[in-house]
């Protein structure tokens, strides 16, 4: 495990124009015309907190998201929800969820295409997408994809396929797909001229965070995030910078084969990480950083970590089997990883200066999101059951 600090050396990002109070009013606005929307719960781990000599620790449960088990559909619905918006010439808020599945839209827009790549939680959330709005999706998912995740995009009508490449490469297989065909590319790694609607996809994981902060009953002191490419990260770290300010710690969590954010902060510019990216945190095994993300997290956040896959192991089995009466949260891979190392760093004497870096101490306030609930099951208890990695 890794650590770069960069406690007091925060500025603004050119982008948390795009990641205030009001766009984010506009998203949760967006999402709950969906009739599937409800506040996903804001889980107080108070017994955890006692035992790690912490005052509280809350975790975000996105398991409930829309019956998707995972966050990613806030993403992915709001970005094709405003490239409809800018289609037709309208602001996203004359077109709530009734309106988008009009036959009036239908007839104005025709077919549409939607294509992208995933490891699984973003394209079921574009497939969902498109199935409701009665379009086309087109998913790719990089080898060593589950099958699970596979057959759950394919079971929304989506065409669907696991490619022998890693994510970074499905992606530009994707964009080429993209342009040759005359598909909608709807993928949250930006690059230069592909910024629109990463932009939009960010801002959609939003709503999580406006939830989380509407729901907190005091305010954070320590807020760690996952990252893959930074979408998620990216957003939601604008937005608590806008609601709190440089009053909280923000710590970006990355796994050691896929650390592209941890190597950029180490660099100080952005950079690739190359070759099979292995992980069990298939929801963060991404190489390329999104160029809007790396903008926020290397101008807003306040440290980077590179961790093994252990930590994140441990963070499964411990949301899941909580003490006394905490709720339990069942969180994969990718979305215990955050519980897994803040429980680590408490609980293993060998991070204490780690632990005091970071100012963490008997007065603070955690606050987590598990993004994912168990969307490969057979690996979930692979993990939890046996103590087994699907790569060891």
């Amino acid at each position: 495990m890794e650590i770069i600090y960069k406690l007091n050396n925060i500025n603004n990002s050119k982008y948390l124009k795009y990641f205030d109070e009001e766009n984010a009013c506009k998203v949760n606005n967006f999402h709950a015309s969906f009739k599937e929307y409800e506040n996903t719960p804001l889980v107080e781990l108070k017994e955890l907190s006692n035992y790690l000599n912490v005052k509280n620790i809350y975790v975000k449960d996105e398991s409930y998201r829309f019956g998707l088990n995972a966050f990613k559909v806030l993403g992915g619905s709001y970005s094709v929800g405003k490239y409809i918006s800018k289609v037709l010439n309208k602001d996203i808020s004359e077109l709530p969820y009734h309106v988008l599945t009009s036959d009036e839209i239908k007839k104005q827009l025709g077919e549409l295409t939607f294509i992208t790549t995933t490891d699984g939680n973003h394209g079921r959330g574009i497939a969902w997408t498109a199935n409701r709005l009665k379009q086309k999706a087109i998913v790719y998912m990089p080898k060593g994809s589950a099958k699970e995740r596979l057959e759950n995009i394919r079971k929304l009508g989506a065409y669907s396929e696991i490619l022998d490449m890693n994510y970074d490469d499905c992606v530009r297989y994707s964009n080429q797909e993209a342009q040759k065909n005359g598909y909608i590319l709807v993928q949250d790694t930006a690059w230069e001229g592909y910024e629109e609607i990463p932009l939009w996809i960010m801002q959609g994981y939003m709503s999580m965070a406006y939830e989380a902060v509407k729901q907190i009953k005091e305010k954070p002191t320590h807020v760690f995030l996952q990252a893959g490419v930074g979408a998620m990260s990216g957003g939601v770290t604008a937005y608590l910078r806008n609601v709190y300010g440089n009053d909280i710690k923000i710590i970006i969590v990355e796994p050691t084969n896929a650390a592209c954010i941890y190597e950029s902060a180490k660099a100080g510019s952005i950079q690739f990480v190359k070759g099979d990216l292995q992980t069990i945190m298939a929801g963060l095994s991404c190489g390329e950083p999104c160029s809007i993300g790396w903008d926020i997290l290397d101008t807003c956040a306040n440290a980077y970590v590179s961790m093994e896959d252990e930590f994140a192991a441990k963070g499964m089995r411990i949301l899941g089997n909580p003490i006394g009466n905490d709720t339990r949260v069942i969180s994969g891979e990718s979305g215990a990883c955050t519980v897994g190392f803040v429980t680590e760093i408490l609980e293993n004497k060998k991070y204490e200066e780690l632990k005091n870096k970071l100012e963490i101490n008997q007065d603070s306030v955690i606050l987590c999101f598990s993004t994912e609930g168990d969307t490969d099951q057979e690996n979930y208890r692979r993990i939890v059951w046996d103590g087994l990695y699907p790569n060891k």
